[in-house]
């Protein structure tokens, strides 16, 4: 395919392909470079697009590095351009490639091109009216200030003549002044409407009408560079893409109560960056971040917007979900858990969270974990057997397979896949047929595993649990303890540290000093008491096997009805009393939840199996669950 005659002296001649959308010129890119890749930042290809006779200076837009990083766009290669912007430099054109084909490698340059723009041929291209304005880049806009701060025309004044003003005069220095829009069209300052689609690193003036679709809480931060608040918001416009937005300290009392989930908006005077996939899973590769002096105005809503868009996978295609992924999921809400707290690892901070069950068409349950106040509020929004989209869950592999968080819930939305799923599970769902759940396994906390979900202690060798998964397996079954060890030196316990804020919250181990005192390496105390935490080994059964388990502090004072390590340390030299606090938990069943891992202990590998929850048998459910699966086989 030959090259484009003349192409380079007209394509320099365009703002971009909204001039003439007829013209996708072929190319020669007679060298790429890799620019940037410094502190973090996403790196950048510069190309020179050749037509045989002239070249240019171009860049490829970020969604193309693939292309270089795969090798299917190298030196030499031979482009159709179907989308482009010519932004101008320092007084010099510079293509910019949105979207391109690769047609081949003849592997040679063609011709003997020259620089169009040392030919004189090149002038800086001028926007006819009503076209649209060319960008110009962030990073080099023009020195020339306008006549007044806010880019407005001054009027003339014809017995005066003010002199030229310093643009660098603090006069005209905009880090207080909004830059206020004024115009028709729709739009500020007459500016035509930006499809989110088309936005992109080298645009600083355009306008986004869209519908806010989720907004999170405020958030705050405090490091070493200072501390403040942000929020974000998810926006939603008429070419079905989203794109998130963040606002920052003094936005954040501005716009917070403005911004309302459902509401259309015409925003503008925000930055554009390239999204941070970490923590954005909108589908725009670029984001949005919104100051004090930005212009946001509720318009109203004329029904080209969406009020919202799904995604939707179904429960039964999570097993193949790539884990990190975020999906939406449209289900019926079968089980509301009780709210939680836990501390964070990480941080120490007390987080609240609550689990739901839910389950679609498919005949398959997962467990969903929301934190924060989606977690405490959960009875409230939700109750059993409500229809409700998801939007962006977590998927996880923590007990299984499970999702986390979710940036909007949406009760039975109005689209057809809710009336479908409402269909089936009032003539199906509801009838309690055959189930399988994703998260049986589920981790510690959240809602034990059903009657049908449990496994039994042989299930443990029989399935290989805790060799396959780094985090280790879950599993819930009916046991009892048949031996508790009792005897270790000191007493069935650890010291712990007495201090009860944090770090320690009384869970971190201290050490006594020659001096009496405790010592704690975590929060660096020194105290003349210390308390005490349940830690023992022992077995368990049922009818199939025998294992040994792990009690915790937590699980320990369920299985001795309440009673700390403290009381029973009090009666430590008293033989029988201490002995009768085992005695009396010696064959007792409970219902178990267990972790089972593979650790290397001693440079030998050692599967243990900790318990994380134990529930009482109640003993007339029991009895009521298992004449429902008998009376399955009757049917």
């Amino acid at each position: 395919m030959s090259l484009t005659t003349g192409g380079i002296r007209k394509i320099i001649s365009m703002s971009s392909t909204s001039t003439d959308a007829a013209f996708q010129p072929v190319f020669q890119l007679i060298s790429i470079k890799a620019v940037g890749n410094s502190n973090g930042v996403r790196r950048r290809f510069r190309a020179v697009l050749s037509d045989g006779t002239h070249f240019v200076q171009g860049m490829l837009a970020t969604q193309l590095n693939h292309m270089v990083e795969s090798q299917e766009l190298q030196n030499n290669s031979l482009v159709s351009v179907s989308d482009f912007m010519n932004n101008s430099i320092q007084g010099r054109n510079v293509i910019i490639l949105l979207k391109i084909s690769v047609l081949g490698n003849p592997g040679e340059r063609i011709g003997a091109p020259s620089d169009i723009e040392k030919a004189g041929a090149a002038q800086p291209s001028s926007v006819p009216s009503g076209a649209a304005v060319k960008a110009a880049p962030m990073y080099n806009r023009t020195n020339t200030p306008p006549n007044n701060a806010y880019g407005r025309t001054k009027p003339s004044d014809s017995s005066s003549q003010s002199p030229p003003k310093n643009p660098y005069s603090p006069a005209l220095n905009r880090t207080s002044a909004p830059i206020v829009h004024q115009g028709v069209s729709g739009s500020p300052g007459g500016n035509p409407i930006t499809l989110i689609s088309q936005l992109n690193m080298y645009q600083n003036r355009w306008v986004v009408k869209a519908r806010v679709v989720s907004k999170s809480e405020i958030k705050t931060w405090s490091n070493a560079r200072g501390e403040g608040s942000l929020f974000s918001i998810e926006l939603l416009d008429g070419s079905g893409m989203d794109i998130k937005a963040t606002f920052f300290k003094e936005a954040v009392d501005k716009f917070f109560n403005l911004v309302q989930v459902g509401q259309v908006y015409r925003l503008s005077g925000g930055r554009i960056k390239v999204a941070n996939l970490q923590y954005n899973t909108c589908k725009s590769q670029f984001e949005l971040n919104f100051d004090q002096n930005s212009e946001i105005c509720l318009v109203d809503d004329d029904g080209d917007i969406q009020t919202q868009t799904f995604d939707l996978v179904k429960i039964a295609d999570l097993e193949q979900a790539e884990v990190g992924r975020n999906v939406d999921v449209l289900a019926v809400v079968q089980d509301i858990g009780d709210v939680q707290s836990l501390t964070s690892k990480k941080t120490g901070r007390e987080l609240q969270k609550c689990d739901l069950t839910l389950i679609d068409d498919t005949g398959v349950q997962v467990r969903l974990t929301l934190w924060g106040n989606q977690a405490t509020s959960a009875k409230v929004d939700f109750h059993p057997h409500q229809i409700v989209a998801f939007r962006k869950a977590r998927v996880g592999d923590f007990g299984g397979t499970s999702l986390s968080g979710t940036s909007g819930v949406f009760v039975e939305p109005k689209i057809p896949e809710t009336g479908n799923l409402k269909h089936w599970w009032e003539t199906q769902g509801s009838k309690g047929g055959a189930v399988k759940s994703l998260s049986n396994t589920s981790g510690s906390g959240g809602k034990m595993a059903s009657f049908t979900e449990r496994k039994s202690i042989a299930d443990i060798k029989n399935e290989n649990l805790g060799y396959n998964n780094e985090k280790g397996d879950y599993l819930s079954f009916k046991a009892h303890f048949s031996f508790i060890k009792k005897d270790k030196e000191g007493g069935a316990w650890y010291t712990a540290c007495p201090n009860k804020e944090e770090p320690c919250r009384n869970r971190c181990k201290v050490t006594q000093t020659t001096d009496g005192n405790w010592q704690c390496d975590r929060c660096q105390g020194t105290y003349p008491e210390c308390t005490r935490k349940w830690i023992f080994s022992g077995t368990v059964a049922d009818d199939t096997a025998s294992t040994w388990v792990s009690v915790f502090d937590d699980q320990a004072m369920t299985l001795f009805g309440g009673a700390t390590a403290d009381e029973a340390h009090a009666q430590y030299d008293n033989q029988d009393i201490y002995d009768s606090y085992f005695a009396k938990a010696m064959h007792t069943e409970w219902i178990l939840k267990c972790k089972v891992k593979n650790e290397i202990v001693n440079d030998e590998p050692r599967l243990k199996t900790q318990v994380v929850r134990m529930d009482p048998v109640d003993y007339a459910t029991e009895c009521r669950d298992l004449l429902t699966e008998i009376n399955k086989f009757r049917m």
